[in-house]
C-alpha cells in the first residue's frame, strides 16, 4: 500500500511548522498565474522570486496564502485563497477538505491529494500533457515533444466512475488526529485535518466508515479493499505503547468482513488481528497475493491498462514471442511477470526481480505453478551482474525516484533487444530516458494514462530500443 506518514498537531491548530514561521510566511499576495509545473503547483513570480502556486489553473489571477516564503530561498510556495479572474476551466471542488478557497477560510491548509479538483478533467490531462512534454524537452534533451507520442493523456476508467474521476483508489492511506479521529494531513505539513469521506476511494473503503472508529493509540491507518471484491484489509500502525487489547478492540468495530491487521512501517512486519494480513488481487486472468503494504496498483483499472501497454509494445516489435528471454524488474508481487510466462511459454524463460524481502515472497508463490519464472529478490544491478543472459526484452516498473544512472548503465550493459518502462514520475523517467539516449538507446513509443484523476500525477509507459 501507498505510504502517507503524518505527525501530530490538533486539526483545530492553526499554526504552521516551525520551519515556516520565517520571512513572508502566512503573508497574501496577488499573483497572475503562469504555467503547470511538474509536482501539481502553477508557475507565478512576485517581486521577481519565483512561487509555486497550488490550486491554481493556468492564466487565473488570484490572491495566495505564502505557506513556504524564507528571505534566503530560491523560490516560494502559496495556495490559493481567493480566485479573482477565474479560468474558465475551474469547477467547484468536489471535497471540501481538499478545497483551498474553503480550507483556508476555516483556517487551515487543504488536505493533500486532490490537487487537480478545482478544475475539469479535461484541462487536467491537458496539464498533465504539458508536464510529460517539458521533462521530456528539459531533462531527456529532446529538441522538440517526439513523434512516437501522440501527445495526450489518456482517459481510463470512465466506465466504472461515469466520467467523474472519482471512487477509482481501492488503497488509501490515513492519519490520525490526536483525538483518535481519522484524518490526513496538508501537503508538506505536519498539520492533520479530520475526514469524514474519501470521494476518491471505492465505495468498498467508505463504506467500511474508518472515521467512526475511536483511534487512539494508533498513528497511522493503510486499507486495501480490492476491485474483485475480495475481503479488503485494514492495517493499523499502533503508537509506541499501544496495547494489543487495544488494537483488537478497534478491529472488533470494524464490519466483519474486513481482515484487519497491525503493521510496524519500519521493520515492515505484519501481525494478525483477524482474518487474513493479506488481500487477493486480480489482473489480465491471474490472482496474487498481496501481503500487508506490498505494493499493487491503486486504481482499479491501472493494472490491465498498463499489462496491455507492455505487452502491446512487446509484440508489436516481435519481442515478447514464445521461447523469448525476458525479465520483470522491480517485480513486486508479480504483476508483469505471470503475463510475460504466460507469453514466452515453456520454452521461454522470465528472471522476477524484486528487492522487497516481502513482495518477493508474495511472487514465489503468485507463479509457484511457472516453471519457467525464476524469482530472486535483490537489487535490480546486482542481479543482473549474477545472472547475464542473451534478454529479448526487460520490462522496468521502478518506483517514483526512477532507476538512476547506475541502473540504466547496467541494463544497456545487459543488451537487451528493447526495454518498456513503466513510470509514475515523469521527471525521474525523462531523466533516466534521456541516460539512454546517451547510451545509443532510443525512445520507440510512448503513451501517457490519467490513472490518478484529480491528482497531479499520471503513469507513462515508453518502449525502448538500441538505436540502429
Amino acid at each position: 500500500m501507498t505510504a502517507n506518514p503524518s505527525a501530530a498537531l490538533p486539526a483545530s491548530d492553526t499554526s504552521l511548522p516551525a520551519g515556516d514561521e520565517t520571512g513572508h510566511t502566512g503573508e497574501e499576495a496577488v499573483l497572475d498565474v503562469g504555467p503547470v509545473a511538474h509536482g501539481g503547483h502553477c508557475v507565478a513570480r512576485h517581486e521577481g522570486r519565483v512561487v509555486f502556486v497550488r490550486h491554481a489553473i493556468p492564466g487565473e489571477k488570484v490572491r495566495v496564502r505564502l505557506t513556504d516564503a524564507a528571505d534566503g530561498a530560491k523560490f516560494w510556495r502559496a495556495d490559493v485563497i481567493e480566485v479573482l479572474e477565474a479560468s474558465p476551466d475551474r469547477v467547484e471542488h468536489f471535497w471540501h477538505v481538499a478545497d483551498s478557497l474553503r480550507a483556508w477560510g476555516h483556517g487551515h491548509p487543504p488536505v493533500g491529494g486532490a490537487e487537480f479538483g478545482h478544475m475539469t478533467l479535461a484541462r487536467q490531462r491537458g496539464l498533465k500533457a504539458d508536464v510529460v512534454a517539458e521533462q521530456l524537452t528539459r531533462l531527456a534533451g529532446f529538441d522538440q515533444v517526439p513523434s512516437v507520442w501522440a501527445g495526450g493523456v489518456e482517459r481510463v476508467g470512465e466506465a466504472d466512475d461515469g466520467g467523474t474521476g472519482l471512487g477509482w483508489r481501492t488503497r488509501a492511506s490515513f492519519s490520525v488526529t490526536p483525538g483518535g479521529r481519522l484524518g490526513m494531513h496538508a501537503h508538506r505539513s505536519n498539520h492533520i485535518v479530520a475526514v469524514r469521506e474519501m470521494p476518491l476511494a471505492s465505495e468498498a473503503i467508505n463504506t467500511l466508515r474508518l472515521w467512526d472508529l475511536d483511534l487512539q493509540g494508533i498513528e497511522r491507518v493503510e486499507v486495501a479493499a480490492p476491485a474483485n471484491g475480495s475481503r479488503p484489509l485494514v492495517l493499523l500502525a499502533p503508537a509506541p505503547g499501544t496495547k494489543d487489547k487495544r488494537l483488537r478492540a478497534i478491529a472488533a468495530a470494524l464490519p466483519a468482513d474486513a481482515s484487519v491487521a497491525a503493521f510496524d512501517p519500519l521493520a515492515g512486519t505484519v501481525t494478525q488481528l483477524r482474518g487474513r494480513t493479506w488481500v487477493q488481487e486480480s489482473a489480465a486472468g491471474h490472482d496474487y497475493r498481496v501481503t500487508g503494504e506490498g505494493f499493487w496498483q491503486i486504481h482499479r483499472d491501472a493494472p490491465g491498462t498498463l499489462v496491455g501497454a507492455v505487452t502491446e509494445f512487446l509484440r508489436q516489435g516481435d519481442f515478447l514471442n514464445p521461447g523469448a528471454v525476458v525479465a520483470d524488474l522491480y517485480a513486486g508481487a508479480g504483476l508483469f511477470t505471470a503475463v510475460l510466462a504466460d507469453a514466452v511459454g515453456e520454452t521461454g524463460s522470465v528472471l522476477s526481480v524484486e528487492g522487497a524481502p516481502g513482495a518477493s515472497r508474495d511472487a514465489r508463490k503468485n507463479l509457484h505453478s511457472a516453471p519457467q519464472v525464476e524469482v530472486v529478490q535483490g537489487r535490480v544491478e546486482r542481479v543482473l551482474r549474477q545472472k547475464p543472459r542473451n534478454f529479448d526484452a526487460l520490462v522496468l516498473d521502478p518506483p517514483r525516484a526512477g532507476a538512476g544512472k547506475a541502473v540504466v548503465g547496467q541494463l544497456v550493459a545487459s543488451q537487451p533487444r528493447a526495454i518498456a518502462y513503466v513510470s509514475c514520475d515523469p521527471a525521474s523517467f525523462a531523466r533516466d530516458l534521456g541516460y539512454f539516449r546517451r547510451s545509443g538507446w532510443e525512445l520507440a513509443g510512448l503513451r501517457a494514462f490519467d490513472l490518478y484523476p484529480h491528482t497531479h500525477h499520471l503513469e507513462t509507459v515508453a518502449l525502448l530500443t538500441p538505436a540502429p
